[in-house]
C-alpha cells in the first residue's frame, strides 16, 4: 500500500503538493479492519460564520485497504480509493487549547475487488462513502486533529448486491 500511496503521490502536478493536511484511519466494521492515508486541500471558504462558529471544509483524497475476516471465509483485501468533500462546522477559537467540530460529508470510492468474503458483495467498483463524525484540533497551533467517524459505504442500488458496510473509524491529521 505505501508503494502505491507514493506512486499516486509522485502523479499529481507539483502545485498539488501543496497539501495543507495528511491523515491516517484506522478503523472497523462488518468483520473487517480498515486503514487508510489521505491528503486535503483546505477550501479556504466559510459560511454561517456567526462569531462563535463557522462552517468550512475540505476536499480529501485517499488510499486504503480493508482486511475481511469473517467466519464465512472467503475472506480478501480490498484496495480504496476515495476522493470526499468534507463540510465541517467549527469553532472559530480554542476552547481550553482544543477546537471542537462536527463534520459530515458523501463522497466517492473505487474498490478492488468488489467483495470481501462470502458473505459480503458489493456489486460494483463504485462506491459512495458517506460519513458523520466529531472531534478536535489541538496543538500550539492547532496543528493535530483527532477525528471519530462513522463511515457507511454502499453502490446506492447501481449495481445488485448492494450490500453495502459500515465502519467506526478513528482519524489523526496533522495540519501543515
Amino acid at each position: 500500500m505505501k508503494k502505491i500511496l507514493l506512486l499516486v503521490l509522485m502523479a499529481v502536478p507539483g502545485a498539488a503538493f501543496a497539501v495543507d493536511s495528511v491523515s491516517v484511519e484506522d478503523g472497523n466494521g462488518n468483520a473487517t479492519d480498515m486503514m487508510r492515508a489521505g491528503v486535503q486541500w483546505d477550501w479556504q471558504k466559510r459560511w454561517l460564520d456567526n462569531g462563535d462558529w463557522h462552517l468550512g471544509g475540505f476536499w480529501d483524497a485517499s488510499i486504503g485497504e480493508w482486511r475481511g475476516h469473517a467466519a464465512i471465509g472467503g475472506n480478501q483485501k480490498v484496495t480504496d480509493f476515495g476522493l470526499t468533500p468534507v463540510f465541517r462546522y467549527q469553532r472559530n477559537s480554542s476552547v481550553f487549547g482544543i477546537l471542537p467540530y462536527v463534520e459530515g460529508a458523501i463522497g466517492f470510492h473505487l474498490i478492488s475487488p468488489t467483495f470481501i468474503n462470502s458473505d459480503r458483495k458489493f456489486g460494483s467498483a463504485f462506491e459512495f462513502g458517506d460519513h458523520v463524525g466529531a472531534g478536535f484540533r489541538f496543538g500550539s497551533r492547532e496543528q493535530y486533529d483527532l477525528t471519530y467517524r462513522f463511515q457507511h459505504l454502499s453502490n446506492g442500488g447501481i449495481k445488485k448486491p448492494n450490500q453495502g458496510i459500515n465502519f467506526n473509524q478513528i482519524r489523526l491529521a496533522y495540519h501543515f
